[in-house]
């Protein structure tokens, strides 16, 4: 199953490790190391031109998405659901 991040994206369900909201980049000291590290390695990667509202995490790349983290929740639940 896919989860639409916004844009024309679509990532596999099971690729995505977790789903934060924005504003939780500043909670915490290692949230802040990760999502530098991943801005300097060149794997984030920013959906549309509206403002980021979430963080969607896979192995691979950090999505900042213009969809909020409660309606992107809800879009995996649905998908594991069926």
């Amino acid at each position: 199953m896919f989860i639409h991040l916004g844009g024309d994206t679509v990532v596999r369900s099971k690729d995505v490790i977790v789903i934060l909201d924005y504003h939780m980049k500043q909670s915490s000291k290692i949230t802040r190391q990760f999502l530098q590290e991943a801005e300097q390695t060149g794997r984030i990667i920013l959906l549309g031109n509206e403002q980021s509202k979430s963080f969607v995490i896979t192995k691979d790349k950090v999505y900042c998405s213009p969809i909020s983290s409660l309606t992107l929740k809800r879009r995996a639940n649905f998908l594991e659901s069926r």
